[in-house]
């Protein structure tokens, strides 16, 4: 970002957007600075003020407490977690190690989270995306399931195909779980419809069927469907 403040141009961003878009170089101290916040797991964020790079901000990511659960929530349904992020190599580094992911993908831009999603696709996988930024946008309308935390961007909200009330990874995996249900529902009740008609249509066109028991019937197999949906009320 950058902008106007008291007369001053002031610029802050990360070093190689610097160097690649204002063509400022830093000095050894600053430089070593940056060496130091990312070796520790942080982001290092250069502060610029009429054309010279005067300091480093080193910001960090604080894990959500229900974070590594929702993770080895994910592993124990057999899926494979992968952290994207434009964060360094050190920053997704000490995340994953703290939530429990081992593939991690840092340093991309927002195109590059859907370069690596459509990357995964071409391999074979199925990929859901969680995210809650302007920046996941893409990606979570390229992935074949987008996963938005509620708190998240307009952008990102839109974009996906799911959108989680709280900010609370858990619930990732139990959306998971609850569509899974609500398919298998789904299924059975198709199932005994069909099975109810093939078996009770021919009866009826033989003349065998009472016409009040066949409405009797009817009702049954609609109470039959409704009960076995409600059963999700317990999921």
């Amino acid at each position: 970002m950058h902008g106007l403040v008291d007369g001053s141009l002031v610029v802050a961003g990360r070093r190689s957007w610097l160097a690649d878009s204002w063509g400022i170089a830093l000095d050894g101290g600053l430089a070593a600075a940056i060496d130091e916040a990312e070796g520790a797991g942080s982001t290092a964020v250069v502060v610029v003020i009429d054309g010279r790079a005067r300091a480093v901000v080193a910001v960090g990511d604080t894990l959500r407490a229900t974070s590594r659960d929702g993770v080895a929530r994910l592993v124990a349904r057999g899926l494979t977690p992968v952290l994207l992020t434009g964060d360094n190599d050190g920053a997704a580094a000490r995340v994953a190690a703290a939530v429990g992911i081992e593939r991690v993908i840092a340093g991309v831009l927002p195109g590059g989270k859907l370069d690596a999603v459509r990357a995964l696709q071409r391999d074979g996988h199925v990929v859901a995306m969680v995210g809650d930024g302007v920046n996941d946008a893409a990606a979570l309308a390229g992935a074949d399931l987008g996963i938005a935390l509620g708190g998240g961007t307009d952008a990102a909200i839109e974009a996906s195909d799911i959108t989680l009330v709280r900010d609370d990874l858990r619930l990732v995996a139990d959306s998971l779980a609850l569509s899974q249900r609500t398919l298998r529902v789904i299924r059975s009740n198709l199932f005994w419809a069909f099975a109810y008609n093939v078996a009770a249509l021919p009866i009826a066109i033989l003349g065998l069927l009472n016409p009040v028991v066949s409405g009797l019937a009817m009702a049954l197999s609609s109470l039959i469907v409704v009960g076995n949906s409600l059963r999700l009320r317990r999921a």
